[in-house]
């Protein structure tokens, strides 16, 4: 078998549901991660500046963000490598399901690959079938951990679950900002409002993010508008919604990853080749 035969049967045997969620699921964890990142810091300027003059009143608060920040981080790589090994787990089942249907007959760690690493001249040296040989054996070892779908299944469920709670709270941010900033527009055109004013106002105490005490805790009237009008102010929210896309792409990226396993898996179990092959 040639190389290009070799390659158009790999692209045959393409995993492309785990190929499209392995890529919503990079963008959307770089979008959250990275757009929830600078967000955070958006936050923290805003409270100093604006919401409170002691440090003690959102000292905590800083303490919770930069801490947020640092898991960040492990959530970027962790996701990353993980969607990377479920694009591998979706190679090889994918190309057992294929196999088992005849679409696929030969898969790159079985004969294909040692024909056409052995089955050059004989003059071209002994190295051939050694090669061979530590690619199978690597496949193998691959096997061992990319042969069980219904483990992926059962990671990737409770993954899921937790990414969904994830979602959820990536969708309080824009909620208090979009807050702020339609009380902005009721400020900017008091011909749409009845009450005065000076009563409209965004009280950061009210969502938990500064204590009671803090002072002044609130912002209200053209202050108000003055801060809703500022470059800080338009780039944390629209940050925030950045993130919040990014969280929900990553949530359909892990139920596209859940129901093509489920799917391998399914129709493995099915065809008796049970989880190991």
């Amino acid at each position: 078998m040639g190389l290009l035969e070799c390659c158009a049967r790999c692209l045959i045997g393409a995993p492309f549901a785990s190929l499209v969620a392995t890529g919503l699921c990079f963008f959307g964890v770089a979008l959250f991660c990275g757009c929830g990142h600078e967000a955070l810091t958006g936050t923290e300027q805003l409270i100093e500046t604006y919401f409170s003059k002691n440090y003690q009143d959102y000292e905590y608060l800083i303490n919770v963000i930069h801490a947020f920040q640092y898991v960040i981080y492990g959530t970027a790589s962790f996701f990353f490598l993980y969607g990377a090994l479920l694009l591998a787990e979706g190679f090889y089942t994918t190309g057992a399901v294929r196999q088992i249907f005849g679409d696929y007959k030969t898969t790159i760690c079985g004969r294909g690959l040692s024909a056409t690493v052995t089955g050059g001249p004989k003059g071209r040296g002994a190295r051939g079938p050694q090669r061979a040989h530590s690619l199978q054996r690597v496949c193998q070892c691959l096997g061992k951990w990319l042969g069980h779908p219904d483990k992926f299944v059962g990671i990737t469920y409770v993954l899921t679950i937790v990414w969904l709670l994830v979602f959820a709270c990536s969708a309080v941010p824009v909620y208090i900002y979009f807050n702020t900033w339609t009380t902005c527009q009721s400020i900017a055109n008091p011909s749409k409002t009845s009450a005065s004013i000076g009563t409209l106002c965004a009280d950061a105490r009210m969502y938990g993010v500064l204590p009671w005490n803090a002072f002044p805790g609130k912002v209200c009237g053209s202050n108000l508008l003055s801060i809703c009008k500022t470059s800080e102010f338009q780039m944390t929210f629209h940050l925030f919604i950045a993130a919040f896309v990014g969280a929900a792409a990553t949530l359909v990226s892990l139920l596209t990853f859940i129901i093509a396993a489920t799917y391998n898996f399914a129709v493995l179990k099915l065809m008796g080749r049970g989880t190991k092959f």
